[in-house]
């Protein structure tokens, strides 16, 4: 009987455990997939566009990492493009980072990224405002960076506009 019920026992926290694992991981993908953002970007007088770059798979063998669609860096925010998209998982962050190239091998955390904040939604247009004081033209990259797990999951290589390098 005591084998029995110590068995009961430890299934029901096992199961328990894993119940939870399954509803955090789970969570994103189950309910947070469908939602598309529509944020717009508000007027400014003295906002002028620097860069523009596009978000690619970084890594092909990774089906789960991945990112599509266009940013663009002003003096004061970074937008994502109503193309934007990611495959959905935990706590994705968009970071600035001083490298023009990021690979899955490049060490971002490592990096002096910008972490601008979490993506509200996995697709459309949402909009990040830049700390002040910060200058943007020393940021090469925009980088959709999951922080729970420390993984790249799809970078953005900016071009910078001529009138803003000059």
């Amino acid at each position: 009987m005591r084998k029995f019920l110590f068995g009961f026992v430890l299934g029901g926290l096992l199961g328990g455990l894993v119940g939870v694992a399954v509803a955090v991981f789970a969570y994103p993908f189950v309910f947070l997939a469908d939602i598309e953002a529509s944020e717009a970007l508000p007027e400014a007088a003295d906002r002028r566009l620097l860069a523009r770059g596009e978000f690619i798979h970084a890594d092909p063998s990774d089906p789960l990492h991945y990112g599509r669609g266009a940013v663009v860096l002003y003096s004061d925010a970074v937008q994502l493009g109503s193309d934007f998209e990611v495959g959905p998982g935990p706590k994705f962050h968009v970071y600035l980072v001083p490298l023009d190239q990021v690979t899955p091998e490049t060490d971002v955390e490592a990096a002096d990224y910008v972490d601008l904040g979490q993506l509200r939604a996995f697709k459309g247009s949402q909009v990040f405002r830049l700390p002040a004081g910060l200058d943007p033209a020393a940021y090469g990259s925009v980088v959709i960076w999951c922080k729970q797990f420390g993984v790249l999951v799809s970078p953005a290589k900016l071009a910078f506009e001529q009138a803003a390098t000059n």
